[in-house]
């Protein structure tokens, strides 16, 4: 997938507060989970990332350093649907089919995140140059 640009407003997403405008590049990335069976049998949809932050989060604790109360993937298991989709480890999740994720709290991410079979996801990335 080719990069596009989402004009937001001014701000980097580095030091975004929850619902600041701020202008960046974001990476639309596509994740179509796929079925795992269980140890009871059950099947269940695994996109392989979890993810830290959110707005009622103290982001100050995170042993990962963000700057801000944005979604944050933490962590990319190989040879997943979402290491195969382009997702990264610290990418900062702006959307996920097309709900903002940049005024949202940490239970309701990972509730909105298990809900669909497919994420059509925007994120933006650490080192990413900011649009010109």
């Amino acid at each position: 997938m080719g990069r596009q640009t989402w004009k937001m407003a001014y701000e980097s997403p580095e030091n975004q507060q929850p619902g600041a405008p701020f202008e960046c590049l974001s990476i639309p990335i596509v994740l179509k989970k796929v079925p795992l069976q269980n140890s009871d049998g059950t099947t269940t949809l695994k996109c392989g990332f979890r993810i830290g932050g959110g707005i009622d989060q103290d982001y100050k604790k995170s042993p990962h350093g963000y700057k801000d109360n944005g979604v944050y993937v933490t962590y990319v298991q190989e040879d997943s649907p979402a290491a195969g989709a382009g997702l990264q480890t610290h990418d900062k999740i702006l959307q996920v089919n097309g709900y903002d994720f940049t005024m949202v709290t940490h239970k309701k991410a990972v509730e909105y995140i298990q809900k669909f079979d497919i994420l059509n996801m925007l994120v933006t990335r650490p080192g990413v140059p900011p649009l010109q």
